[in-house]
């Protein structure tokens, strides 16, 4: 097994050279999502199984919802950090796989994937963001007061009267199908319709 460190944008690898392509937890946290997606797609060799999953962003993350869900309370000018998380493309039921068959992709096949969670204690969690992703980008906006006050309040939404941080069910969007040589990862619809 090897492990190379690249863009997702900037695939550094021969078209239709893998049998296999896989995007796990990353398609909606890329800005230019056309990029990877197209990559993808393009070094897969025809027959090959293209898969992604990404998180339900708006109800199946409980995780990330607690922390920007507090956030929101403590501070409601920056309420539009949490929305934008939540409204990210091809996070919501069916729109992977509704990705995939516009992008010819062959017997695409979605489900969601239930994943306990459960945590040693508060602090192994990544409650206020880790080192990157949505969260820790807000975080990094806050002066130390602020974050000593939301931390503590995520801490008591996580814990709940229990004496170490609780378990979590996660929700995750997958889809897998079936490349073709006429394959274009780089047609699926970056924007939501608007609804109504």
């Amino acid at each position: 097994m090897r492990f190379d460190i690249g863009d997702a944008c900037a695939l550094a690898f021969p078209d239709h050279s893998f049998d296999r392509v896989l995007s796990l937890l990353v398609l909606h946290f890329v800005p230019r999502q056309n990029q990877p997606s197209r990559k993808c797609g393009g070094v897969a060799r025809p027959g090959a199984v293209v898969g992604a999953a990404v998180w339900d962003a708006r109800g199946g993350f409980v995780a990330n919802r607690l922390f920007f869900d507090t956030a929101a309370v403590l501070d409601p000018r920056r309420t539009s950090a949490g929305p934008r998380n939540y409204t990210r493309p091809m996070t919501r039921p069916g729109e992977l796989a509704n990705a995939w068959r516009t992008a010819g992709f062959t017997d695409v096949v979605d489900t969601a994937l239930s994943i306990r969670m459960e945590y040693a204690s508060f602090e192994t969690t990544g409650a206020l963001g880790g080192q990157d992703g949505p969260s820790a980008v807000y975080v990094a906006t806050l002066s130390e007061i602020e974050r000593t006050r939301l931390r503590d309040a995520v801490r008591l939404a996580y814990v709940d009267g229990e004496p170490t941080a609780r378990a979590r069910m996660q929700l995750a969007w997958a889809v897998k199908g079936i490349a073709s040589a006429s394959s274009a990862l780089d047609s699926i619809p970056l924007k939501r319709p608007p609804s109504g």
